[in-house]
């Protein structure tokens, strides 16, 4: 820390992590969320066809994580949307994009050099929420550290971890799309940041809050704008992770794995050798129907 101290970062890392959200940073996040939200495929579609599912779904990206960290401490889900002011601003931010005549908000905030700004400042929200969130669960659980990663994580990528939800509500269904499955790196980077901010709050890493969260959120930010601007869809993380889990979860390649491929393979090539009989698929979808039939009599 003494580099720290002899670069001056001290105070401004205590005077970044005082820094008011609303509106200006909070405003950057329901643009940014709203935006993404527009990408999905058949959101302008739903947007004309049923408004009110449109608007549910932007809450959802904007509030998502709040309505999920609340669900898991024992709140009530519909806590967040009492604060009028942040519904109103996401509501509004909602409308220009979707219906702002000739599209002139969207192509405004979809501009590049504008969007990389929007999404730095989103990035700045996050990492305040994931400290939240574990300084929110570490009054519930004092010792619970389990649960402060986990509140945490919630905080700083709820909506990703909804997504399946938020698609139910668009009358889609797209389940190969797990985030838990297939984190993408806002996931992860905001599962490790949890893990650092509860090793902060238990005092087993040496280092200020205001500090971990000016170094957090530029390590986000910086990152986030460089994928942004590049395209990238790839994890940062991906590297390190290609080293450390062969080691501590077993190769992709080896083991059980190959067993488990030999076997898929085996079974792949015989199953032609056994095909189903179009026969016995009639019978049994009448014997099918004869149930319903006899379940609906009853």
């Amino acid at each position: 820390m003494e580099v720290l101290a002899a670069l001056n970062l001290g105070d401004f890392a205590h005077y970044f992590s005082k820094m008011a959200m609303f509106p200006v940073f909070d405003l950057a996040y329901y643009i940014v969320s709203i935006l993404y939200l527009k990408y999905e495929p058949g959101s302008v579609e739903v947007s004309r066809r049923s408004p009110v599912a449109s608007w549910l779904c932007a809450m959802l990206y904007c509030f998502g994580s709040y309505v999920l960290a609340d669900i898991l401490l024992g709140h009530s889900p519909i806590d967040y949307f009492s604060n009028n002011s942040h519904v109103v601003l996401a509501s509004a931010v909602w409308y220009l994009i979707f219906f702002c005549p000739f599209n002139i908000f969207y192509k405004c905030v979809a501009f590049l050099p504008v969007k990389l700004v929007l999404v730095a400042l989103k990035e700045v929200v996050r990492v305040r929420k994931i400290a939240a969130g574990v300084h929110h669960a570490h009054h519930a659980y004092h010792h619970g550290w389990f649960i402060m990663v986990l509140t945490g994580w919630v905080k700083g990528s709820g909506v990703a971890l909804m997504a399946n939800f938020e698609q139910l509500v668009r009358g889609v269904w797209r389940p190969e799309t797990n985030e838990i499955m297939y984190m993408s790196f806002p996931t992860k980077a905001s599962f490790y940041g949890a893990i650092l901010f509860t090793l902060q709050q238990m005092h087993w890493l040496p280092v200020s809050k205001s500090t971990l969260i000016f170094l957090f959120t530029l390590f986000m930010a910086v990152l986030k704008v460089f994928m942004t601007a590049t395209h990238s869809h790839g994890s940062p993380f991906a590297v390190i992770e290609g080293l450390v889990c062969p080691v501590l979860f077993g190769s992709a390649a080896g083991g059980d794995n190959n067993h488990n491929g030999h076997d898929a393979s085996h079974h792949a090539v015989a199953a032609p050798a056994a095909p189903p009989s179009p026969a016995k698929t009639k019978e049994e979808l009448n014997e099918g129907v004869r149930k319903r039939k006899a379940k609906k009599a009853e």
